[in-house]
């Protein structure tokens, strides 16, 4: 019974000693692989925070296992695509209070599915490509960027989660319709569908071609009509002007001497 006691304590105190020796690896290789100038701690899940690091560009070297990932308060004025592809278990993803300008198609392939929280708002983001968003469950803070409102704009919104608060705090820097300058573009949307104007102004621009042309056809069938008008009138008049012709006495006798 001694025996087994001894060996118990024993093996319960090299199981403590494993288990110790693990933790420090992980520890140790997750503190490695952390980015330069980025903090990296555990709190359900690996927070990475980059926050105010003087950041140029999203660290490519961002570990797998992230789930909270804070790039804010840097320079980093784009987002390549597929940037993220590698983060599976990333839930939030702070880009907030940067210069970012330019947001490739698939961005945040890899991620669109898994996240909950992307705030990209205090940027100078005016337009995305239609598709930069697509599959994004998480919901998006995109306000205070200086956006352009036009179609693209509104596919974009429509193919968000939660398009509706997100639209509502987007205010139009620009737009297709300046009347809509200045204001929520959700306002400017339910004036007008954005994505008809390019047929309307290309059916407009069309009907006053046609009507051009048809004017141009109609003046110059008038002009013909009314100068062969004139040239008939002087020609008329060119006749009556000539003297006409009297019959000469030989041949009246002539005429008179065959009957």
């Amino acid at each position: 019974m001694h025996f087994v006691d001894l060996w118990l304590t024993r093996s319960l105190s090299m199981c403590l000693l494993l288990q110790s020796f693990v933790l420090m690896i992980l520890c140790f290789h997750s503190a490695s692989m952390c980015p330069k100038g980025c903090l990296c701690s555990h709190s359900g899940g690996l927070n990475v925070s980059c926050s105010n690091a003087n950041l140029k560009e999203i660290p490519r070297d961002l570990p797998p296992e992230t789930v909270l990932l804070y790039l804010d308060s840097n320079q980093i004025t784009s987002i390549p695509n597929e940037i993220f592809k590698d983060l599976h278990q990333l839930r939030v993803l702070d880009l907030s209070k940067n210069g970012i300008e330019f947001i490739d198609e698939h961005a945040f392939k890899g991620v669109a599915e898994t996240l909950q929280t992307l705030d990209l708002s205090d940027n100078r983001i005016k337009s995305v490509h239609k598709n930069a968003f697509n599959n994004l469950k998480a919901r998006a803070r995109i306000a205070n960027n200086p956006w352009h409102c036009d179609c693209t704009l509104q596919q974009v919104l429509r193919s968000m989660a939660s398009n509706h608060e997100t639209a509502n705090n987007v205010i139009c820097k620009t737009s297709v319709l300046d009347e809509h300058a200045g204001r929520p573009f959700l306002n400017a949307a339910n004036d007008a569908d954005l994505c008809n104007l390019p047929k309307r102004t290309t059916d407009y621009a069309m009907l006053v071609t046609m009507f051009g042309w048809f004017t141009m056809v109609i003046s110059y069938v008038v002009y013909y009509v009314r100068q062969n008008q004139e040239d008939a009138r002087r020609h008329l008049e060119y006749l009556k002007s000539l003297p006409s012709r009297q019959k000469k006495p030989d041949e009246a006798d002539d005429i008179s001497t065959v009957v």
